[in-house]
């Protein structure tokens, strides 16, 4: 659709429609783990929030996300980056803990903080956090 485009309701977007729903119905959005490994986790930090994603052999297992509580919105992008890999890791720790577990993220930002010599108590913190998961990032 444009803008300024009548919105008209035709046999193509009903079809759509239909496809979505059955789609929706037919098969699980979310599954179950399956014994164990394979896990991954995806995550992704913004200035507006933390998100991330539990998989295993492609399947969803779960989503999580929050918004920036109002201290967090000064962190740097390699704090909050890092911070959504460990809430991932607390969230869904059940499944993870004695797992080993790929996780994708933006490395990019998060080279800064293994490669630094000097850090505050919290980056500490969470790469302790990080020591007690076998993890792949």
């Amino acid at each position: 659709m444009r803008k300024g485009e009548k919105f008209v309701w035709n046999e193509e977007r009903e079809k759509r429609f239909e496809e979505l729903k059955q789609r929706l119905v037919s098969a699980p959005v979310l599954t179950l783990p399956s014994g164990s490994g394979g896990f991954q986790i995806y995550s992704d930090a913004s200035k507006k929030g933390l998100g991330c994603v539990l998989m295993q052999h492609g399947k969803v297992i779960a989503y999580a996300s929050r918004q920036l509580k109002p201290y967090e919105v000064n962190y740097p992008t390699h704090d909050l980056e890092l911070e959504t890999v460990v809430s991932a890791l607390k969230i869904w720790r059940h499944y993870l803990y004695g797992e080993s577990c790929d996780v994708f993220t933006d490395y990019k930002s998060l080279k800064y903080i293994f490669t630094q010599r000097e850090l505050n108590m919290r980056q500490r913190h969470w790469l302790e956090l990080l020591k007690d998961y076998d993890t792949n990032i």
